[in-house]
């Protein structure tokens, strides 16, 4: 049985360790390997902001197998200027080798409920579109560009 459980800063590296995973295996073919590759090169910096984060945000949740994390999720307020739901998915991701098991609605479920809530996800993103398409959301026609891609605005009222 998985586990879901708080975060906390002694959970740093692994967390980031994590979070370079699943970046890998969501986003592999999705945005330049460079940015991959460059998120590798930041890791111990990206330890230490992630120890901040986790101390001033104690609202993230594991998913802890046999002791090693296959996932996370993160709400809270909206961070837009004009939101359309004034909760916000910030992070939501599990390892490749928990896809299809569940383990994602659990960790929705976690931390939005069924409350409204909007979300950012990378335009060609299939499964992720899917998964949240499922859950209720739907696209509401915003968008941004970054290095990684193209974001659109996904909303559950």
């Amino acid at each position: 049985m998985i586990d879901l459980r708080t975060a906390t800063a002694k959970d740093a590296e692994a967390l980031t360790d994590l979070h370079l995973d699943v970046w890998d295996d969501a986003y592999s073919g999705l945005m330049p390997q460079s940015v991959l590759d460059q998120r590798r090169a930041d890791r111990a910096a990206a330890v230490e902001r992630r120890r901040a984060w986790l101390t001033a945000d104690p609202d993230v949740w594991l998913a802890v197998d046999d002791g090693r994390l296959v996932g996370f999720a993160n709400a809270g307020p909206a961070r837009d200027d004009d939101p359309p739901a004034q909760l916000e998915l910030k992070a939501l991701y599990v390892r490749a080798s928990h896809y299809s098991t569940g383990l994602g609605r659990r960790l929705l479920g976690q931390v939005l409920g069924d409350r409204p809530a909007y979300l950012w996800v990378l335009a060609g993103n299939v499964r992720a579109v899917r998964f949240y398409e499922r859950a209720g959301f739907s696209f509401d026609g915003a968008g941004f560009d970054e290095p990684e891609g193209r974001h659109l605005r996904m909303v559950r009222t």
